[in-house]
């Protein structure tokens, strides 16, 4: 197979002009090209009138040493040996066989994928969830919106799918992959009914819509080979025996307060925001520590502000473009970071509260990036030094707290506010200017400022002001902010063996963005795959 990179094609291009760049790239004629497939696709606007499409792509050839040899010289095109993902048969030496099915707490990206490749290798998992299915849980979640009547068990962050469900679906990580799960998450999302274009995007997503079918297919994978899911089941306990070596060792957790399912081998994929579970587990002796995260505000921009900076032009769908998006950094002069954070192109900002008393916010974005305004949070970086306790729950205590103070401003419902007015410390005059608030869920203005430690605000709106460097209008006064976003990643890190990926209590196997290894979609499912692989090669069946 030959890979040819930097393949540039001009914006308004047919489709049948970049396998033309290839013949020619290749000195070919069309009969010898046998097949292509893009392995990437990206966009180069660093010049507005001259925006290209660059292309990577893997070519089938005949006589392929011979074109080789002709165009060695050029450093971007190269012999490539694909290597596809093998899930590992190794076994340790002294495995054990499981008395009774593993169990998978959690059914977001960490725990379906985990649970699918349990299930493929005849484990037959059971995975429990304490929220809905997806079909449910969609109507939950839209009536929440409508009627601000919460469901505490199954929301925007709890349910079959997980957080990622109701957000962007954003699929690019930074994790380094040198096993091929990065790409095995994408084909499987494939399988599931995904667009094939995530397998070469540049920066892949999949949209909220598109996201619930997908999700739904995984869990008719999952039943296919055997593993059962039960919905509206919380896990409200873990039970422990001694052992023969005298450690405490998993015989079963208990459901819904009540049901005990016997195991050896329990998955926590439970999420960023599954705050009670993370209580049990500390009152149990499960060691974990606090971790840095980071809070801040959704800000909203007109997609077309945005599409003009990144492309100089407003109407890019004109153009065949994707909504434009942004990844902006500052370190402010206090020391604090400020960075955007999962950016929505014709996005939402979503009420993703999962608490009484407490509110929370979230970007989404539907699979066609179409909606009028483009969101992203603007977040700053706090750590263990800024909490009040020094327990490893301290960074939850500290969310609530702003969360709570969140739901008072807003009177229970998201409070919003210009950003001229954050500035100047005031409400305003309880108006909007051009930029119309697009939120699922109820929202009241209030005075933001109050919301996060001024040392907070001060960065934020340094970074605001350094960010219109950037993006001509970022810090217009009519930028609308709501508060707050304080889910951006888990507060906790479960401690797991570097090796085994057992914590140091047995038959525990801390997994994904909720235990604190993973931050998205991608890196939690490749995560969820990678503690699949740890139990198969300890446990038999």
């Amino acid at each position: 197979m030959i890979r040819i990179q930097q393949i540039k094609i001009n914006l308004e291009h047919r489709k049948d002009d970049l396998e033309k760049e290839i013949l020619r790239i290749l000195g070919i004629k069309k009969e010898s090209l046998c097949f292509f497939h893009i392995q990437k696709e990206s966009i180069d606007a660093r010049k507005k009138t001259d925006i290209k499409w660059i292309y990577t792509v893997d070519v089938m050839i005949k006589e392929e040493q011979k074109v080789i040899k002709r165009v060695q010289k050029n450093p971007n095109i190269f012999i490539v040996k694909e290597k596809s993902y093998q899930f590992p048969k190794e076994k340790e030496m002294n495995v054990k066989r499981l008395k009774h099915r593993p169990i998978v707490i959690g059914t977001g990206p960490a725990g379906l994928f985990c649970g699918l490749f349990l299930a493929q290798q005849g484990y037959q998992p059971i995975l429990v969830e304490r929220g809905e299915c997806v079909e449910k849980r969609c109507q939950t979640v839209n009536h929440f919106w409508k009627e601000n009547v919460l469901n505490l068990h199954s929301n925007v962050q709890f349910g079959e799918g997980g957080a990622g469900t109701f957000s962007d679906g954003k699929l690019n990580t930074l994790v380094k992959d040198t096993f091929g799960r990065n790409k095995k998450v994408l084909e499987v999302f494939v399988e599931a009914g995904a667009s094939e274009e995530i397998l070469y995007k540049n920066k892949p997503h999949i949209g909220t819509d598109v996201l619930c079918e997908v999700v739904k297919n995984m869990r008719k994978m999952i039943l296919s080979y055997g593993g059962e899911i039960r919905f509206e089941s919380q896990v409200t306990d873990f039970l422990f025996d001694l052992g023969e070596d005298g450690e405490k060792e998993l015989r079963g957790v208990e459901v819904n307060g009540g049901e005990v399912l016997p195991c050896e081998v329990c998955v926590l994929a439970i999420g960023h925001s599954a705050r009670d579970t993370l209580e049990v587990l500390y009152r149990l002796g499960v060691e974990m520590q606090a971790k840095a995260f980071a809070v801040g505000f959704r800000v909203q921009h007109p997609q077309k502000m945005i599409n003009f900076a990144q492309y100089g032009i407003e109407n890019c769908e004109e153009k065949g473009l994707y909504a434009a998006e942004y990844k902006l950094t500052h370190q402010a002069s206090n020391g604090r970071s400020v960075y955007s954070f999962c950016m929505c192109p014709g996005g939402y900002v979503v009420n993703a509260s999962s608490e009484e008393g407490k509110i929370a916010v979230n970007g989404m974005s539907y699979s066609g990036r179409n909606g009028q305004n483009a969101n992203s949070a603007i977040i700053m970086s706090v750590t263990p030094e800024d909490f009040k306790e020094k327990t490893p729950l301290a960074g939850i205590e500290f969310q609530r707290g702003l969360e709570s103070v969140a739901y008072k401003m807003g009177n229970g419902v998201v409070p919003i506010q210009l950003y001229e007015d954050f500035c100047k410390n005031r409400i305003g005059k309880k108006g909007i200017g051009e930029i119309i608030p697009q939120i699922k869920g109820s929202y009241e203005f209030a005075n933001l400022r109050g919301l996060l430690p001024e040392e907070l605000n001060l960065a934020f709106i340094e970074g605001m002001e350094a960010f219109a460097k950037k993006i001509a209008g970022f810090q217009r006064a009519d930028t609308i902010l709501a508060g707050v976003e304080s889910r951006t990643s888990s507060p906790v890190r479960i401690q797991r063996d570097s090796e085994t990926l057992k914590s140091n209590r047995k038959g525990l196997y801390p997994c994904g963005e909720g235990a604190g290894y993973a931050g998205g979609i991608t890196s939690a499912a490749m995560d969820g795959i990678k503690v699949a692989e740890a139990i198969v090669k300890q446990y038999q069946i």
